[in-house]
């Protein structure tokens, strides 16, 4: 998810959602040593729990960077060991070291040795032709063997070349058996899945037979979805949408003040009235403000959707 679950967009979806762990775009640990570490790692006190993901290969410099996150708050952090994607590659971290267990165990060890949240793992079933069932298990083994207790897995497996990210997450087939598989065999590990999940129902179904689910480009797309597993899973009641929207505005407002744009949180919110009436007028009003008025843009948007603006500000 990266360049899509930054700190506003966890923001909004954690108005939808107040149980839902959130988990931050893949970070290179190189990144945070050397980069903006304010700009990569700082979030809103609202978002918690929240997860911050790295990337890298290097074991003291993801524990360094672990280190780094677990000071910012962060509530869990997590290697990705999943993403395909060719400029991953090239830094030779994501998918690429599944490849490489004994690595990924170091790298694990060093993370947990620096850190006193828990340190987790987001991977595929496997990579290229090395898809059995055995040496994913093996994976899991060697990586379980350093201390990580949980486990993230999207159901497909990695093709490193010959498919571009988008197609690696369409093309290879979703084997959810194998997840559940490890969940039996494995009861000790905690245990959720990824990958597919669109609807409300096969989330709850999977929760039958692993701890958790994992939701990404669906809920992004769809952010209502959230509302509905609330509901589902803790009978957490609908909030309500204008009050959504009216926090929304005041989010921007505070962030425009400390140098930001609309577009940075707005851009996260064209998927939330999806197949409902006034839906498209929604995603043109909030795609073109040019001057932000606070109090004014998003209520002509929630207009457009029959919403009725929050205290009568206009």
């Amino acid at each position: 998810m990266m360049d899509w679950t930054d700190r506003h967009c966890r923001y909004f979806h954690r108005l939808l959602s107040p149980h839902a762990l959130l988990y931050s775009e893949m970070i290179v640990a190189q990144a945070i040593r050397f980069g903006d570490r304010k700009r990569l790692l700082a979030f809103h006190p609202d978002e918690h729990p929240v997860a911050l993901q790295l990337g890298g290969s290097d074991p003291a410099l993801l524990a360094e960077a672990a280190c780094i996150g677990a000071d910012f708050g962060y509530d869990e952090i997590n290697l990705n060991v999943g993403c395909p994607s060719d400029r991953v590659q090239c830094g030779q971290f994501g998918a690429c070291l599944m490849l490489n267990p004994p690595l990924v165990a170091e790298c694990i060890a060093a993370m947990r040795a620096a850190v006193a949240v828990p340190v987790t793992v987001k991977c595929r079933l496997g990579v290229d032709d090395h898809d059995s069932f055995e040496s994913f298990m093996a994976f899991i083994d060697t990586v379980a063997s350093a201390g990580c207790t949980r486990f993230i897995v999207h159901a497909r497996k990695a093709w490193l070349s010959g498919l571009s990210p988008r197609e690696n997450r369409e093309v290879p087939p979703l084997w959810y058996d194998r997840v559940f598989a490890l969940k039996r065999l494995r009861p000790a590990l905690h245990v959720s899945l990824n990958g597919g999940i669109d609807h409300v129902d096969t989330a709850v179904s999977a929760l039958d037979q692993v701890d958790a689910v994992m939701l990404g480009r669906a809920i992004y797309q769809k952010p209502w979805l959230l509302t509905e597993l609330e509901q589902r899973l803790h009978g957490t009641p609908e909030p309500d949408p204008a009050e959504v929207l009216f926090r929304v505005d005041r989010y921007i407002e505070q962030h425009i003040a400390q140098g930001g744009a609309a577009n940075h949180v707005l851009r996260h919110m064209l998927g939330l009235f999806h197949g409902q009436t006034g839906a498209r007028e929604f995603r043109q009003l909030i795609t073109g403000v040019k001057s932000w008025q606070p109090g004014k843009s998003l209520a002509r948007a929630a207009d457009a959707v029959g919403l009725e603006w929050p205290l009568g500000i206009y």
